[in-house]
């Protein structure tokens, strides 16, 4: 046993070493939000084309270690410390892979197991994905805003043919739309154009151009979805200029030659007017109404139309004409002129300035729009007459003889104004006479009320003194009756009381059989306890001077008693 001592010994040393070199050089800390990445120093080589290592191949592994403690062997392997990627609420991450098996042939999107632009993203979280395998974007979700449609169209897929709407796995437009809301889909595979719903207004400005207004965007209190919401709008905004600044461009060139840098400045101004607006996109295009009347005048309006989209046809008009400013460049605005150009060449030109004409073109035009534009699901509610523009040797006459006419009217108003007047000065008189008389007839009222009250109050006095005297002579009878009531129960009391007593001592009389005996026993009884008897005899002489010999205070009544019935 002595020999195996030093053995022991070794062995725990070796143990103590080997403990210390695994504690001291192989052990390492991941902290929190980090992940190492492992790299093999030995191995089987990557096959060609191979990026990440798997189990017992040199180099970059597949598999990341997390957060903890590890042990590993410093001589075969090292690593490195990343972050986390962390994906904040509101947005995406589009993943982008380096390994996995090719796309097919026509394809952009990869499954998980592929390599390229994953078909999927992934939420909001924490995620330890190898950097040296795969590549993360983070974007923004796709966020509608309150009052917005979202239209979605898919880019990957076959291309549909004959138009209409995409299906699955097809590319185009989708029927469905996305309501107001957040959603977290790939901007690879689907994009979302925002489209305002409701009723939207197109005004036609003649020479100030075409103004489009649309509604203004709802606040939220979720800073988060309202930053998604202002990004989402400021994109729509900036798409819708891209288109809108052709349009623009064409104005500037064509209505006045100016040099490059003079319009460069004007498109300048017209953009941050039209990026800093947030209540309406605005274009201005070289269209106007103007038209000639039936009478040979040229006419020229501004006018307003109230136009509404539903939700259910958004996809199908963006489909076919696009966004909002499109739909108003290729069908709102030609429908619009044309319609209006061909309704008013039907009217001459005093209809335009008297009140009755203007409405009534106003009411047709309506009608003809909504019919018009309602064939391609775009509703018309209203079309407003804003400004009409009539040549002068036409509109001064017509405006002098209205002025004559209203001012014609306005002396029979006055007129009239002044007869009312004097009818109201009447009523106020009327109105002072009765309320005199109605004071004075209030006075009279009073004066009669109180006097009545003040007859009823002496009234009541005088029967209710009569009453009282009544009651007083009702109760002194009572008080008599009850005295005399009350003495001749006494005396029957008392006689009833006073014979029982005499019955009561006839009994005890009786008891006694002689009326001298029952005197005797009550005087007996009255006698005091402590009083003693002296007999006393007497001689020939007489008792009183036989008493004088005696004691007389011991001589009681007992004795004289005893002395008189020895005598009887």
């Amino acid at each position: 046993m002595n020999n195996m001592k030093p053995i022991f010994s070794f062995i725990g040393i070796l143990l103590l070493v080997a403990f210390g070199y695994v504690w001291g050089f192989m052990r390492f800390y991941v902290a929190p939000n980090e992940m190492a990445v492992i790299i093999a120093k030995t191995g089987k080589p990557l096959a060609a084309g191979q990026i990440l290592a798997g189990p017992g191949q040199k180099g970059i592994q597949a598999e990341v270690l997390g957060e903890g403690r590890h042990f590993m062997h410093p001589l075969t392997r090292t690593r490195e410390i990343r972050k986390v990627l962390a994906i904040p609420p509101g947005k995406v991450g589009i993943v982008t892979s380096k390994v996995g098996a090719n796309l097919p042939q026509g394809e952009f999107l990869a499954d998980a197991n592929q390599k390229g632009i994953w078909r999927s993203v992934i939420g909001p979280g924490k995620y330890r994905m190898n950097p040296y395998g795969y590549k993360i974007d983070v974007v923004d979700a796709i966020s509608i805003p309150i009052g917005y449609a979202g239209v979605i169209t898919s880019l990957s897929g076959n291309q549909i043919e004959g138009g209409g709407f995409a299906g699955a796995n097809q590319k185009g437009v989708r029927k469905d739309i996305l309501q107001p809301g957040l959603y977290y889909v790939n901007p690879k595979q689907y994009k979302a154009d925002i489209v305002e719903i409701g009723v939207n207004q197109v005004s036609m400005l003649g020479k100030a151009g075409v103004q489009l207004s649309s509604k203004t965007q709802l606040n939220t209190e979720n800073q988060a979805m309202q930053r998604l919401e202002s990004n989402a709008l400021e994109q729509q905004k900036q798409q819708r200029w891209n288109y809108l600044s052709r349009a623009v461009k064409q104005t500037l060139s064509g209505s006045k030659r100016q040099e490059a840098a003079a319009q460069k400045k004007a498109l300048d101004i017209a953009k941050r007017e039209f990026l800093e607006n947030d209540s309406s996109s605005a274009m201005v295009v070289p269209e106007f109404i103007e038209f000639p009347s039936r009478d040979g005048f040229q006419i020229s309006i501004d006018m307003s139309v109230e136009i509404e989209m539903l939700p259910s046809d958004i996809a199908g008009i963006f489909s076919r004409y696009g966004d909002l400013p499109q739909v108003l460049d290729k069908i709102l605005i030609p429908q619009i002129t044309s319609i209006s150009r061909n309704k008013g060449s039907e009217y001459g030109a005093k209809d335009f300035i008297v009140g009755a004409g203007r409405e009534k073109f106003q009411t047709e035009l309506t009608k003809s729009l909504a019919t018009t534009l309602g064939a391609k699901k775009i509703l018309v509610h209203n079309a407003l007459i804003r400004h009409v523009a009539v040549p002068a040797e036409i509109r001064l006459p017509i405006q002098q003889a209205s002025i004559a006419v209203e001012q014609n009217l306005t002396n029979l108003e006055k007129q009239n104004t002044a007869k009312k007047l004097a009818q109201l000065n009447t009523e106020l008189t009327l109105i002072e006479q009765k309320r005199e008389q109605v004071v004075q007839e209030t006075q009279k009222i009073k004066a009669e009320i109180g006097a009545d009250e003040e007859k009823q109050v002496a009234e009541i006095q005088a029967e209710a003194i009569k009453k009282v005297a009544e009651i007083a002579k009702q109760t002194a009878g009572i008080d008599a009756d009850t005295i005399r009531i009350l003495a001749v129960a006494d005396a029957d009391a008392m006689k009833m009381v006073e014979g029982e007593k005499a019955k009561g001592l006839q009994l005890k009389i009786d008891a006694y059989g002689d009326p001298m005996a029952y005197s005797m026993k009550e005087l007996a009884d009255k006698l005091k306890k402590d009083v003693k008897i002296n007999i006393i005899h007497t001689g020939e002489g007489t008792l009183w001077t036989d008493l004088e010999k005696a004691n007389a205070g011991q001589l009681g009544g007992a004795a004289i008693l005893k002395q008189n019935q020895k005598r009887k």
